[in-house]
């Protein structure tokens, strides 16, 4: 099945690709001005949201990837698979980036709960709001290309997650200015921490569970066996595959062994229809042999 790779990021038009470039601009700029800010207000808690602003700013960054990925990919014959690869790695390296960044958020603050720093809140304040304005016109320029796109859907969601990282450090400020309660500064940052951990390790997970060519998380291998094995004229099945290229997009190849009496194309066409419509895989490759050729295919460990 070799046409139609069925990718979100594919279908966005001019408009979608303009608004996702304008928040990446916007949610890029904004992290360097909190991490700036939270050196220079000594605010813990700001930098914190730096951290989980820049997941922001990579998972915009992917979604544009992906769609540049797959235009450049078109004229280049050695890239067999195309680009899109380049995201999973991407989604690594920011894996990896984030939980080096997650820890030490904890281990600060940890070390300030012993003697919490002076935080200038005026300062905290503007920077924070400012954070929050980025996340509301980045969360609306975002909105109508979600519905559309799984990559932009999961920055749209990154987006609206950091919407709360800066009310809450607008309410850690507030609560400093108020009452002199310094330990609100890394109590948030420690909460803010903890938040970002879970989406590393799943991020993390997720990108190794690719690169590995496991097959999909949630998708019953057996069950795919079975659907296959139902198709009429189908005697046999094996050498079955079936691993993620790149989110949203699932890949499958299988031998399949018919009947001497069967249509070749109906089964092709069948077993197509089986993998689309049962379990969302829209690329398939699929050798049609024999009955009984089975045990001429080389046995392989994986």
């Amino acid at each position: 099945m070799g046409a139609g790779h069925d990718h979100g990021a594919k279908s966005l038009g001019d408009a979608h690709r303009t608004r996702l470039l304008a928040a990446f601009v916007i949610t890029t700029g904004f992290m360097v001005l909190e991490v700036a800010g939270g050196v220079l207000t000594g605010s813990l808690a700001l930098i914190s949201d730096a951290a989980h602003m820049f997941t922001d700013a990579l998972g915009i960054g992917m979604a544009l990837a992906a769609i540049f990925a797959i235009r450049r990919a078109d004229g280049a014959r050695h890239r067999t698979f195309g680009l899109y690869r380049l995201e999973v790695l991407a989604a690594l390296a920011n894996a990896a980036l984030l939980f080096g960044v997650a820890i030490w958020v904890l281990v600060e603050a940890v070390r300030r709960f012993g003697d919490p720093p002076e935080v200038l809140t005026g300062p905290l304040m503007i920077v924070a709001v400012a954070g929050l304005i980025a996340n509301i016109a980045s969360f609306l320029l975002l909105r109508d290309g979600a519905k559309e796109s799984i990559n932009v859907r999961g920055a749209y969601l990154e987006v609206l997650g950091d919407m709360l990282g800066s009310i809450g450090v607008i309410g850690a400020a507030l609560i400093i200015q108020l009452t002199g309660w310094w330990y609100a500064d890394p109590i948030m940052a420690v909460a803010i921490g903890v938040f970002i951990l879970p989406r590393t390790w799943r991020l993390g997970r997720d990108a190794l569970r690719i690169l590995l060519q496991s097959a999909p998380a949630g998708m019953d291998v057996e069950a795919v066996r079975g659907s296959l094995h139902g198709v009429p004229g189908v005697e046999d099945v094996h050498d079955l595959h079936v691993w993620t290229l790149t989110s949203g997009m699932d890949v499958a190849s299988v031998h399949l062994s018919i009947n001497a009496g069967a249509d070749l194309g109906d089964v092709l066409n069948e077993a197509r229809q089986a993998l689309h419509d049962g379990y969302g895989i829209h690329h398939a490759t699929l050798q049609v042999e024999p009955a009984g050729s089975a045990r001429d295919c080389e046995t392989l460990s994986w």
